[in-house]
């Protein structure tokens, strides 16, 4: 595969499982083009135009020829300056290494991360919270993330990517869109009735069952194994952890458990105070799980996958 295409396909597969659904993707990448087309000439230099066609800006590729043919892939959840270093070093060795993609995004990827943050308002919408309650709630808290990445070194890892000469992309909303619609499909259909229900089905999942041998299998972080479980909303995407004040506006709305891959202390105070089961399934296993579904894909397109930082490598495909 050419690098363009495993990008395109990384958009694809994510835009298949968007929680906002066909019509607002293309009404969102709409206002895009509307929004490039109104800039004047010397002002179209700073609209990044990858947004013309791909939602989620924190997915994309940071360095390397487009048209490059891709065999080999070092992949692994988060990529720093050390796992450049291990890929050159592993092509020393002889490994086939034509690409490195990271799941979390760094450079402009990480830059623009608070705005893929409003999809985090339509699933919110989708299970109850009116729309204008749930941009409401979100909008501050899309302000506190621009402000946090501000002074964080980008390029860091981009930098020391380019200097070997490895192409490097990130893949970040694009697969946790996955592990989201997957493990809320799953929820859907066996519909547990207790929290600990909850729990059994997720330590079934391979990457979950994994990352128990390493301590850091699913957990209750807020109620107990007895309580009923009630309405289950999987809230695995959108960039970063939402405001706290979206769990009075979920109870509100009858959500009963959470299942997520990490959550800030505040938020599971506020849980707490209003009757919200979380359950946190595990951010390496969760993240993993969203990246193999994607992983998968490059595989059965004869795209060689070497894992590391992370990455709970389990295939769902058959590779011809």
């Amino acid at each position: 595969m050419k690098l363009k295409e495993i990008y395109k396909l990384a958009i694809k597969k994510g835009m298949e499982v968007d929680p906002r659904g066909k019509k607002e993707i293309e009404r969102l990448l709409k206002r895009e083009k509307e929004e490039f087309s109104e800039l004047k000439e010397e002002e179209k230099w700073e609209f990044d135009q990858d947004r013309l066609f791909n939602p989620f800006s924190d997915t994309r590729i940071l360095y390397g020829d487009n048209n490059k043919e891709i065999k080999g892939i070092l992949v692994g959840i988060d990529l720093g300056v050390g796992e450049v270093l291990l890929a050159d070093r592993l092509k020393e060795r002889g490994k086939r290494i034509d690409l490195l993609i990271s799941h979390h995004p760094s450079g402009k990827a990480l830059a623009a991360l608070h705005r893929v943050m409003g999809v985090q308002a339509d699933i919110w919408h989708k299970y109850g919270v009116p729309i204008n309650v749930a941009e409401g709630v979100l909008s501050e808290r899309i302000k506190e993330v621009q402000r946090a990445f501000m002074p964080v070194n980008h390029t860091q890892t981009l930098d020391a990517a380019k200097l070997l000469g490895l192409p490097l992309m990130c893949v970040h909303t694009a697969a946790d869109n996955l592990v989201t619609n997957f493990l809320q499909d799953v929820f859907d259909q066996k519909k547990p009735e207790t929290v600990k229900e909850v729990i059994d089905i997720l330590k079934k999942i391979p990457e979950h069952k994994e990352a128990v041998g390493n301590n850091a299998g699913p957990t209750i972080f807020q109620g107990n194994k007895e309580n009923r479980a009630g309405k289950i909303v999987v809230d695995m995407t959108g960039g970063t952890s939402g405001p706290k004040e979206v769990m009075e506006k979920l109870s509100a709305a009858g959500v009963g458990t959470l299942v997520g891959m990490h959550i800030k202390e505040e938020s599971c105070k506020q849980a707490k105070k209003y009757h919200i089961n979380i359950v946190i399934a595990g951010h390496m296993a969760s993240d993993s799980l969203g990246l193999n579904l994607f992983l998968d894909e490059l595989e059965k397109r004869g795209v060689k996958i070497i894992p590391c930082s992370g990455l709970i490598r389990i295939r769902r495909m058959k590779v011809s």
